[in-house]
């Protein structure tokens, strides 16, 4: 070995002596390679079995943020073996090759290509044609007076399949050939986990804004300003390995409660305590199980009061008793907002409880009023907010919170102009939504409550520790948006969170005596009993007469949305499927527990359950729901029969018409109104 490569334990480097080659250094520390060349320092170590994390950066020492690598690896064996021009760590099925450049390739254990980075550098001794265009990996674009707006650059193969990312308002279940911002907005959940078919996953460990553009030609992460690059990959042989490796980095969500697994009932807005009642005794009635009952938004006197208006909601403890001698869940909404007259305002200003803004006046948001977001990335502040909640609502027997506007919602978008205690919004901003939920299931956690969980509008990664069931925000009632719908739940059980849910029948846009809509209601309803949570929310019209003036009533109310709402036929057509819902109780408690142990999403892409079925990676019309439920929803118009692939590897029969049918190939079902093609694997049965 020449006397310039570095031996084990000792420090030291590559470099050429006749200058051809400008080299960096290589070194083995603590079972972790080190890489370095000029100001920039990269650490390459094992993370878990069959996994690796790499951290670069241009600052005088390493970061040490985790973000969302925040549980503590499983045990790992890697191997360091540096030579001449090269260096390499091996970590069970997975190895990273860095070269005299510190370009980094990965591989898996059969030797193939998984990952490599994108350089187009003239003194890259390895490469297969020399290139004059001088294209970094790693680009650290200083910003002046800042830090650094980071680009990380990666080669592209094309007939890669890719998938999660999280939640975006489009029909592509494969996100192959997308460009996606990495950021929050309404109905927008940027959770950047990427699962391929080639057989890795990857997460890019890095809360701040930017865009990721899954090209032909090259793949590109991209921020607006960053202190590291920061990202994990894992090698699997199959999807559910490489999902249950991520999961055990970022974290599992807690046990489903028995009241997760049933019916919810919600709409914009019960305006009154009793009207909510009115609701529940109903159901109750007409022995329509019933599990959760929702008080929306504006039942505060302000926002940021965090508490019931007496006016509307005069005894909010005996309306609970009264839903708990039901068996009834009250879920309560909460926002982050805090309004310039609210009564906390003053206090929590002044304590630096509150986000601020870069320039202009410290507001962010105007929806009913001038507020400011509190600061959930403080944790004083997220001290104060849930001991405002535990007094006012906890304490009163509210068990299950709906977190709204949890991206934050802005009025406008300006990402940069927005700082909170951890740093600048550019910097750590998609942070927000799982240090909300944290705020939360920390008081919860406190107070000896287990099984927690929590509604939120947006999440990252790592949100599903800390009980967050996310749904899909304020989206159109409309076939075109359940089709989106379907992409999105999918991607966000890949992402890493398994408890997802959708307004049945979206959001707004709708009236209840459309006939029209009653179709897209009747299809969303039955594709809502096969999603994690079945949840009937919405903005119906024609609007309701405003009950009072004060306070919250200053928010409208929209048109009643209860199942018996739309007439007797979709009346029917619900109360089946919240029938199937209950009998499935059993199954479903199966898939919260696989969710909770090994991070499983509850709903999934065939090729998940049937990897080695090549046709599972193209089909994007159907879905499993478990390992032994296949649903394909009807998202057409007029749309009463329905082409199904059942996968190869299996017997499936259909629930409505007891035909059996061999896998591996395509069938034409019949799909009148009231029947969504579903089919049980093997000898499972469910009970309609």
């Amino acid at each position: 070995m020449p006397d310039f490569v570095k031996k084990e334990g000792e420090a030291g480097g590559d470099f050429r002596s006749d200058n051809r080659f400008l080299l960096g250094f290589f070194e083995e520390k603590d079972g972790a390679l080190h890489y370095r060349y000029d100001a920039e320092r990269v650490i390459i170590e094992p993370w878990g079995p069959d996994s690796l994390r790499v951290r670069a950066s241009k600052m005088p020492e390493m970061p040490q943020e985790c973000w969302a690598l925040s549980e503590e690896p499983k045990p790992s064996r890697s191997c360091v073996e540096i030579s001449e021009y090269s260096a390499k760590i091996s970590n069970g099925r997975i190895c990273a090759e860095v070269n005299n450049i510190g370009k980094i390739t990965f591989f898996n254990a059969k030797g193939e290509v998984l990952l490599e980075e994108y350089v187009r550098n003239r003194e890259d001794m390895f490469a297969k044609t020399t290139s004059s265009l001088e294209v970094e990996a790693r680009e650290f674009k200083p910003i002046i007076g800042g830090d650094y707006q980071l680009t990380a650059r990666f080669e592209s193969n094309p007939d890669e399949k890719l998938y999660g990312m999280g939640q975006y308002q489009q029909k592509f279940l494969n996100v192959k050939g997308a460009e996606l911002e990495l950021a929050h907005r309404n109905s927008q959940a940027s959770v950047p986990f990427v699962l391929s078919s080639l057989g890795y996953g990857f997460l890019w460990n890095n809360p701040a804004v930017g865009r990721v553009s899954f090209n032909k030609n090259i793949t590109t992460w991209q921020v607006q300003s960053s202190k590291k690059l920061d990202y994990w990959i894992t090698a699997g042989d199959t999807p559910a390995e490489i999902e249950e490796a991520y999961a055990d980095v970022t974290g599992k969500v807690p046990m489903m409660p028995e009241y997760g697994m049933g019916f919810w009932q919600c709409k914009l807005r019960y305006q009154t305590q009793e009207e909510l009642l009115e609701i529940a005794r109903e159901y109750k009635k007409r022995n329509i199980p019933l599990d959760v009952i929702v008080v929306d938004f504006f039942h505060w006197p302000k926002q940021g009061d965090w508490r019931f208006d007496p006016t509307y909601w005069p005894d909010p403890d005996a309306m609970i008793a009264e839903l708990k001698e039901m068996g009834i869940e009250l879920m309560v909404s909460v926002w982050p907002m805090v309004d310039y007259k609210s009564e906390n305002f003053a206090e929590m200003k002044a304590k630096g409880l509150l986000t601020r803004v870069e320039k202009g006046v410290r507001i962010d948001n105007t929806y009913m009023g001038n507020t400011i977001q509190f600061d959930p990335t403080n944790p004083e502040a997220r001290e104060y907010v849930w001991g405002k909640i535990k007094k006012n609502y906890y304490d009163k027997g509210v068990k299950i919170f709906w977190l709204d506007e949890a991206e934050p919602e802005y009025t406008v978008y300006d990402f940069e102009n927005y700082r909170y205690h951890l740093g600048p919004n550019c910097q750590i901003g998609n942070i927000y939504p799982v240090m909300y939920a944290k705020a939360f299931f920390d008081g919860m956690k406190a107070e000896g409550q287990e099984n927690i969980v929590n509604l939120l509008r947006c999440a990252w990664a790592g949100s599903q520790k800390y009980g967050a069931l996310v749904w899909s925000g304020d989206i159109h009632s409309t076939f075109e948006s359940l089709q989106n719908q379907f992409a999105a739940g999918l991607n966000m059980g890949i992402a890493g969170i398994p408890w997802w849910t959708t307004d049945i029948g979206g959001f707004f846009g709708a009236n209840i005596y459309d006939k029209e809509y009653h179709e897209v209601f009747a299809r969303w309803f039955e594709y809502g009993a096969f999603c994690p949570v079945m949840r009937l929310h919405g903005y119906r019209m024609p609007y309701q007469p405003q009950y009072g003036t004060t306070g919250g009533a200053e928010c409208v109310s929209g048109a009643p949305n209860e199942i018996w709402s739309y007439g007797d036929e979709i009346y029917e057509i619900c109360k089946e499927y919240i029938k199937i819902r209950e009998n499935m109780r059993p199954y479903i408690r199966t898939l919260m527990q696989a969710a909770h142990e090994k991070g499983s999403p509850i709903m999934r892409p065939l090729f998940y359950d049937f990897p080695e079925d090549p046709v599972c990676w193209e089909r994007e019309a159907e879905f499993m729901f478990g390992p032994d439920v296949l649903v394909a929803p009807v998202m057409e118009k007029g749309q009463r029969k329905k082409e199904v692939y059942l996968p190869a590897g299996a017997e499936w029969t259909c629930i409505w018409s007891g035909e059996r049918y061999a896998g591996g190939q395509l069938v034409t079902v019949d799909a009148p109104l009231a029947q969504l093609p579903v089919f049980t694997r093997d000898d499972f049965v469910i009970e309609i």
